[in-house]
């Protein structure tokens, strides 16, 4: 595992892009660590971010995570430019030639997607741990490392991810393309969630419900849902409006996280699959 993740890491070094997208993420979620500062007026409200007590623990872990989220496409570029790359440099071929199998091939790239996730993740769990011990009102130590199940969905819906996007560099061997393909599957399954819904209320299906757990994506975005009701602010605000009906679930379901773990182990073996047949 060692020599291999040590192949990998030394082709990201010699990728500027790559480290340029990295220094990109990082410093983006340094700036978010920034935003406490921040003043803003809403609904009769003046104050910072931080007083909002979105970093307050345990909330801080479920807002961090969802936001940071949506930054994940800036690594699964530098996976997808890395894995394309090696078609177009050969170095896949010279790889083989060099003694490797391509079952370690596949691992190699598995296994550099697994470390740039853990990676991800250990940063975005200390710049939380950063914010919430800064501007929260609350810390003591069970409720500091409360719900940090937020921190696994985050780890497991990146991982998912990145096996998609490997296994769509590996499928198409461009990297413009590749992340086009990934583009078109979120159409796909956008459209597949519009028809569901149509269906849903035309014929009391349950179809979208099947469809949330069952499609990569939408199981993957559902781990983490929107944290924005968990406000006091926001609450207050529906309150006020007094809409019924309203139920809004946090708690992640492991259902999505058997679902996202069955899809990135089909991912990789798919990976292999296309690498075993084709000749390099």
């Amino acid at each position: 595992m060692i020599r291999l993740l040590d192949i990998e890491f030394h082709k990201f070094r010699n990728s500027r892009s790559s480290k340029v997208l990295t220094i990109i993420y990082l410093c983006i979620v340094v700036l978010m660590m920034l935003t406490g500062i921040i003043r803003l007026e809403f609904n009769g409200f003046s104050g910072s971010f931080s007083d909002l007590g979105i970093f307050n623990f345990p909330l801080v872990w479920h807002i961090s995570t969802y936001f940071t989220s949506f930054l994940k496409i800036f690594i699964a570029i530098v996976i997808v430019s890395l894995t394309a790359s090696e078609y177009s440099n050969r170095t896949i071929k010279q790889n083989l030639i060099d003694g490797l199998s391509k079952k370690e091939l596949i691992l190699s790239k598995f296994y550099l997607a697994l470390a740039l996730t853990v990676a991800v993740t250990v940063v975005v769990f200390f710049a939380s741990l950063i914010l919430g011990l800064i501007y929260s009102d609350y810390n003591e130590i069970g409720i500091i490392f409360s719900d940090l199940h937020f921190m696994l969905a985050f780890f497991v819906s990146h991982l998912v991810f990145f096996c998609f996007c490997l296994f769509a560099g590996i499928l198409v061997k461009r990297s413009a393309f590749a992340l086009g393909l990934i583009f078109v599957w979120f159409i796909f399954e956008s459209v597949l969630n519009l028809i569901a819904m149509g269906l849903d209320k035309y014929y009391t299906l349950n179809i979208g419900d099947y469809l949330d757990h069952i499609l990569p994506l939408n199981a993957m975005s559902n781990l983490i849902k929107q944290p924005f009701t968990r406000l006091e602010l926001v609450n207050s605000t529906i309150n006020q409006t007094n809409i019924e009906g309203l139920n809004f679930e946090y708690q992640i379901e492991w259902l999505d996280v058997l679902s996202v773990t069955i899809w990135s182990f089909l991912f990789i073996y798919w990976s292999y699959l296309l690498l075993k047949r084709r000749d390099l």
